[in-house]
């Protein structure tokens, strides 16, 4: 069998960004791998990363003034969350994660995850890469399993293809998160009939948005991927009480210039100028998604949150 081959890694050298975080920022999307040996990969899978460890990881973010990470569980894993969980436990007051599971997992094994501080499953349209869910068809049933447990379905998919997102949306019984700002092409612009409807779930308060890896939908080769601004733009005046931002280190799969994660900071500093909306994507939000804090439980699931008009100052 022919390995997955090796993808780019992500820098060594450690830069400090200029823009300054408020304290308990959180960077809500991570990866971890290796030790290969500790941590074996699926065959089933389109890559093959380099060794990124927790430590690795705690070292970025002290170098970039952040405090709270969600860590997501690769497709190269497959539905094993060892990795992920073992991350977690090394800081459970500073970690989350995002899990990956089968439709048939137990009852047991999802009450396991989450002592473990994982706080949603990750559905990957995309990548599948050996991701066990098939089709949307699948996710209300599993949404029933999950809700009482505050968790919520994170969906990697591009919305403009996914006709059926608000409906299956105002079906499920727990929220939905949606990473890398929709994963619509930068060239298929704003406007796009697809992209405008998913503009309009997230106003209703249905969808979370990560606005993560502006790379994977730019066609520049580098920062400022300033045919993403748009996007960024018209998210934040959709809702920004339901926007997260996330690092996606170390940019598995990355074919373009590999970017420096201070600079990925810098860049949304310089599209996101409001301090308080600064505050709900670094804090507030992700303090409400993941239950770093008290108030999330209340707050989460509630139907009256997506009628608030912000979570800042509520922690």
């Amino acid at each position: 069998m022919v390995e997955a081959p090796y993808c780019s890694p992500p820098h060594k050298e450690l830069l400090t960004p200029s823009l300054a975080l408020p304290k308990n920022s959180c960077d809500c999307h991570v990866h971890v791998f290796g030790p290969a040996e500790r941590y074996p990969y699926q065959t089933k899978r389109a890559y093959t990363p380099h060794d990124c460890t927790p430590d690795m990881l705690f070292d970025l973010h002290d170098a970039l003034g952040i405090q709270r990470a969600v860590i997501v569980q690769a497709s190269v894993h497959g539905t094993d969350n060892t990795a992920i969980l073992d991350a977690v436990a090394l800081a459970p007051q500073r970690l989350r994660a995002v899990a990956s599971v089968s439709p048939e997992v137990s009852d047991r094994e999802l009450a396991r995850l989450h002592e473990g501080g994982v706080r949603a499953i990750r559905v990957n349209m995309v990548d599948k890469g050996g991701m066990p869910f098939k089709s949307l068809d699948e996710l209300e049933a599993m949404a029933d399993r999950i809700a009482d447990m505050g968790w919520h379905i994170e969906l990697l998919a591009h919305v403009e293809e996914v006709e059926e997102l608000p409906e299956l949306a105002s079906r499920l019984s727990v929220p939905i998160s949606v990473g890398h700002f929709g994963y619509t092409k930068a060239a298929l612009t704003v406007a796009h009939p697809g992209y405008d409807r998913f503009l309009g779930l997230v106003r209703e308060g249905r969808c979370w948005v990560k606005l993560t890896a502006p790379y994977r939908i730019s066609d520049e080769g580098g920062v400022p991927y300033s045919d993403v601004r748009p996007f960024a733009d018209a998210l934040v005046r959709a809702a920004p009480e339901r926007l997260i931002w996330g690092s996606d280190w170390p940019h598995v799969m990355q074919v373009k210039p590999m970017p420096h994660d201070a600079h990925l900071l810098d860049l949304l500093g310089d599209w996101v100028t409001d301090p308080s909306i600064r505050r709900m994507l670094f804090v507030d939000n992700p303090s409400a998604l993941y239950g770093f804090d008290e108030f999330a439980a209340a707050k989460r699931n509630s139907p009256l949150v997506s009628q608030s008009p912000g979570l800042a100052g509520e922690n």
